[in-house]
């Protein structure tokens, strides 16, 4: 089953032929630049969009990946949109919309016919408004039109050698912030610098969610307690304080896709 997934997987982008991939250098899109590069007959190149609120740290690795396996990757630098300014809860629709025309207009002026992102299956069946905006844009999934799972996504780059396939999800830190704050600079770069040291510290794909001059930490499943009991944890809050924030908080809960958007439902 599997086996056919990437082998519909390849048929699409071969049928394709032609195409640029919006690549992140998360998971998906690795992964389907990594097949894209080994299809026949395909000219195709990555756009990584650089933009204020993407970690940097997902820029460097995306042009890391891009380098080590010699496929072509351009970055595009995009100023903070202003329609984004203070987080709307249409904030993906939007951000989407404005990012895939700037990739559009890339592929136009470059003799590319189609725009190709990762989503996957398993997307398609979350509340995702990006999606929308993909749709009115036209741009193309392969990874969910050959039904291709994230689970199996990472089976494929372990399979691979790939050591990206145990990678962290990590999406824009906008999602850091709550719906109808002002989005500063200051707030961004604190943010990610409280996620890259908490990851330095051990505790990958952890989450800093900023209320104020609180940070509120969302650990991923098995670092909760962990954190909790870190015999330097008093120094770990210092750390952070010593970053701009008042207040270090560990969320029970732990890590959860969305959280920033429960106080927008019950509204």
């Amino acid at each position: 089953m599997k086996e056919n997934k990437s082998r519909h997987l390849t048929a699409i982008l071969e049928e394709l032929k032609s195409f640029v991939i919006a690549f992140s250098g998360g998971v998906d899109s690795t992964f389907l630049a990594w097949m894209a590069s080994r299809a026949r007959g395909c000219k195709m190149t990555t756009v990584t969009i650089r933009t204020p609120y993407m970690p940097e740290r997902e820029i460097r690795e995306a042009v890391e990946f891009t380098t080590v396996h010699g496929i072509s990757n351009t970055i595009l630098d995009i100023d903070f949109p202003e329609i984004i300014r203070h987080n709307p809860p249409e904030r993906c629709y939007l951000c989407k919309s404005l990012l895939f025309s700037k990739i559009t207009a890339y592929a136009e002026s470059n003799g590319y016919r189609y725009i190709l992102d990762g989503t996957n299956a398993d997307d398609l069946g979350d509340d995702r408004p990006g999606l929308k905006a993909l749709r009115e844009l036209s741009v193309r999934s392969p990874l969910a039109e050959a039904g291709i799972t994230k689970q199996e996504i990472r089976e494929y780059l372990r399979e691979d050698g790939l050591t990206v396939w145990d990678k962290p999800a990590m999406a824009c830190l906008l999602t850091r912030i709550p719906y109808g704050t002002e989005v500063k600079e200051g707030i961004l770069r604190m943010t990610e610098r409280a996620e890259e040291y908490l990851l330095q510290r051990g505790y990958p794909g952890t989450r800093v969610r900023v209320h104020g001059d609180v940070a509120r930490i969302e650990c991923m499943p098995g670092y909760l307690l962990k954190l909790a009991n870190d015999t330097e944890r008093e120094q770990i809050v210092a750390d952070l304080k010593n970053l701009g924030f008042r207040y270090i908080s560990l969320d029970l809960e732990g890590y959860r896709s969305g959280s920033m958007n429960t106080e927008t439902r019950k509204k």
